[in-house]
């Protein structure tokens, strides 16, 4: 299940009310930008009553564990005796009692959402547009606009508008309050709140002043759409981050041991970890420390026994030292794994020695590396079908068919039902793997590169092979498949 779920809905083509032509324009342009940031979707288009309801029931299990669940509505939008309803597109206005039963209530996914897992839900309503059905009632129920709602912990609900202002519906592709928030979602390290103030700014400019944004919030903590790496380990500095700007200093012990870890020779590697001692790292700062453990990962997988030891012997060495030393030590060894020395995320992630590094997950305590990991690696949501670093199984059918050499052809890697596997040429563009040719690999190698694509330990990888009686023993694969993100 993923950790950041999204309902979108966008509704346009009315039948008894003016159509918006920018709906689903909105809903359309909102799930993409969401996708970058790691959110698990479902989109609803021109969606009926009955489709409405139909897409609540299938959301609803996706909220049993995400942490972050969204719902974001484009289209008409109406207030009924100081109750919201989002308005279906066969949505039945002769009187308000069938206007309240044919559309979605507001109130209804506020409390589905409350009654979620997630510790951070977000309404977004790009609605009160001029409300079309007012007129034709007799007396006054409907009010302009919508009103405000009941806020329960954990929860930020976005309007378009103010409370009894409606939201003009713009001239170019999007409505302009979704134009506004396309054009600050964006912005890294940029918590909901800020955003969305720059969003109200924007609007406003663009309507000239007609139509200001408002939130009603309950938000517990902070919540970033797009969060940049450099934030995450701003506890370690710059140069810890982007070590190629590491100055080392002759002088310092600490810097003479990653002087000596750099250089590609065991007799150097090795004996220079070996004496240096638990009492030597605890006078180290922090950021050095991140460093160190860069360089002992880098060493590991050059093949310096000394530094894989020193990954096998870690948990002891953790309890000799202070929590923020051993932390950093362990951070900078997880970091390694997956970002250059440039601080960016690697094309290919070095794992060479992950097994070994992520059996420390399963030792009390150590645990706080790895969510440090993940939350880096959320930054990049784009790049990962499941974040290393979060403890937990990840179950995948390898859908093969037996072929006359006995060899087994890769068909589909299916991950939660969808299959992830695809067939790329050298430009990296999708190609049909029944035009391209094949390779013979043994299963072993095939699950290594799964796992390299992944970025996680073969310990949280399950694998099953329908299609075969007992895991193959040597599988047919296209030239340039791959299971990593597009």
């Amino acid at each position: 299940m993923s950790e950041r779920v999204a309902l979108i809905i966008g509704n346009g083509s009315y039948k008894s009310a003016s159509k918006l032509p920018n709906a689903v324009n909105d809903a359309d342009d909102i799930e993409a930008r969401l996708k970058r940031f790691g959110f698990v979707t479902q989109l609803v288009t021109d969606a009926t009553h009955e489709q409405l309801d139909r897409v609540l029931e299938t959301f609803r299990p996706l909220l049993e564990e995400a942490e972050v669940a969204l719902v974001f509505f484009a289209g008409h939008g109406l207030q009924i005796k100081d109750e919201n309803y989002l308005i279906a597109v066969d949505s039945d206005f002769q009187d308000e009692v069938t206007a309240k039963h044919s559309s979605l209530s507001l109130n209804l996914v506020i409390d589905m959402l409350e009654h979620g897992q997630a510790t951070t839900n977000i309404v977004m309503l790009d609605a009160c547009r001029n409300n079309p059905y007012r007129a034709a009632w007799v007396r006054e129920s409907a009010q302009r606009g919508l009103a405000p709602v009941y806020v329960p912990k954990g929860t930020l609900i976005a309007y378009a508008t103010s409370p009894g202002q409606y939201a003009y519906e713009g001239s170019g592709r999007n409505g302009e309050y979704t134009a506004a928030l396309l054009q600050h979602i964006d912005a890294v390290d940029c918590s909901i709140e800020s955003m969305l103030k720059r969003v109200r700014n924007t609007l406003s400019a663009a309507t000239g002043g007609k139509q200001v944004s408002w939130e009603h919030t309950s938000l517990a903590g902070e919540f970033y759409f797009n969060r940049s790496v450099g934030l995450k380990v701003g506890l370690y500095g710059q140069t810890a981050l982007r070590d190629r700007l590491f100055v080392l200093k002759e002088e310092k012990k600490s810097h003479e041991l990653i002087a000596k870890l750099k250089i590609y020779d065991y007799y150097t590697q090795n004996p220079a970890l070996q004496v240096f001692e638990a009492e030597d790292f605890a006078r180290v700062t922090k950021s050095t420390l991140f460093v160190v453990g860069r360089n002992i990962y880098q060493a590991s997988c050059g093949g310096a026994r000394a530094a894989s030891k020193f990954i096998s012997d870690f948990p002891q060495l953790a309890q000799r030292l202070p929590h923020e030393k051993w932390r950093a030590l362990l951070d900078g060894m997880l970091f390694e794994v997956y970002f250059n020395s440039n601080g960016d995320l690697r094309k290919e992630f070095k794992i060479l020695r992950l097994d070994n590094l992520f059996a420390l997950q399963e030792f009390e305590g150590l645990e706080e590396s790895f969510e440090f990991i993940a939350d880096c690696l959320r930054a990049n949501p784009e790049s990962f079908h499941v974040v290393p670093g979060v403890n937990r199984e990840v179950a995948m059918d390898v859908v093969v068919k037996r072929r006359t050499d006995g060899s087994y052809l890769l068909k589909e890697v299916r991950l939660s039902g969808k299959n992830i596997l695809r067939v790329v040429d050298e430009d990296g563009d999708a190609i049909d793997p029944s035009d391209h040719r094949l390779r013979l690999k043994d299963r072993e190698r095939f699950e290594t590169e799964l796992l390299e694509m992944l970025g996680i330990p073969k310990r949280l990888l399950k694998l099953s092979y329908p299609g075969s009686r007992t895991s193959p023993e040597e599988l047919a694969l296209p030239f340039g498949w791959t299971v990593a993100r597009q």
